[in-house]
């Protein structure tokens, strides 16, 4: 099913205290503890960011991933549309929640189940928590489950993190969205440090394999990195990487990360776990035309089925 019940920050504070307790993100924290102690399956979600697109209308880019044979999609917040000369806003920070309900719709009706959404927003930005708030509140109004941030946390920004995402924690909890962190520089176990330290339900890491082994040169395998954090993913940002012969992103299997033991460390949390195509491209070649696009979607949702079919 595409359509889902999802409580409006309005309902959840209507139903006050004792609802709150279960409240469903994703699946409610009683669900999600029974299901982890029982070691049942992951509930693996695959779908495919528009991010690919962005060079193509929305619409566009949701013909395309549908076409491709997936049932989800992760919006990218950005895209050019018909009659522009460059990529723009879909849906800005400060923009109605009719327009994020809008295009929360215009997934549905093109048979997506929108799981996630891009925040464009580093949590450090001193606009840091207004942006993250709106986000949520516009993941709410359009069903979206997640909200995705990455940043920088060198210097004093790592204590920055904690104590915005200590803030935001239940405004996502009340909106019925999750706040999910990906490593942009850092890894896995830096971000899982953190928000171990938070310490939030409504705040958990988001695993991107692809950018820590990007950002450490190949020095820190995300094999082993993910270890370190396993137990507070709730979804991934699937981007592959390889160091030969060019070092360079790439789709899922055309890299060097092996991707059966990547999900193995998450196949038995007994939750729902979106996992995004962030990067479909085949190294040292460039899609030149949106249905060149549709192949690479199609090969990287296919590879990933066959993986979590091989768990």
């Amino acid at each position: 099913m595409i359509d889902r019940p999802f409580l409006s920050r309005r309902e959840v504070l209507t139903v006050g205290g004792a609802g709150l307790a279960h409240l469903a993100i994703g699946a409610t924290n009683a669900q999600q503890k029974e299901g982890e102690a029982a070691g049942e399956a992951t509930k693996f979600q695959v779908a495919c960011m528009t991010l690919p697109y962005s060079q193509y209308p929305l619409a566009r880019a949701l013909g395309g991933i549908k076409s491709a044979g997936f049932e989800n999609v992760a919006l990218y917040l950005s895209h050019k549309e018909a009659g522009e000369s460059k990529a723009a806003p879909i849906m800005p920070p400060d923009g109605p929640l009719s327009r994020a309900k809008e295009i929360g719709q215009r997934c549905r009706d093109a048979g997506l189940a929108p799981l996630l959404m891009f925040s464009g927003i580093y949590p450090e930005d001193p606009k840091g928590v207004q942006v993250l708030t709106q986000r949520i509140e516009q993941a709410s109004a359009a069903r979206i489950g997640q909200v995705l941030t990455l940043g920088h946390t060198s210097g004093n920004n790592r204590k920055i993190w904690v104590e915005r995402f200590k803030q935001l924690g239940p405004i996502a909890r009340d909106s019925g969205v999750m706040l999910v962190v990906k490593q942009h520089g850092e890894t896995g176990q830096v971000t899982g440090e953190i928000i171990r330290e938070v310490d939030h339900p409504a705040v958990k890491v988001n695993y991107d394999a692809g950018n820590v082994m990007d950002y450490t040169k190949g020095q820190i395998n995300p094999l082993d990195d993910i270890k370190t954090c396993s137990e507070l993913i709730h979804s991934f940002c699937i981007k592959d990487h390889r160091m030969f012969p060019v070092n360079q992103d790439c789709g899922p299997g055309f890299g060097e990360i092996d991707h059966y033991r990547l999900l193995a460390n998450v196949a038995r949390t007994g939750r729902e776990m979106p996992l995004c195509c962030e990067n479909i491209s085949a190294p040292r070649i460039r899609a030149a035309t949106p249905e060149e696009i549709d192949v690479l979607a199609r090969r990287a949702r296919e590879f990933l089925d066959f993986v979590i079919r091989g768990l």
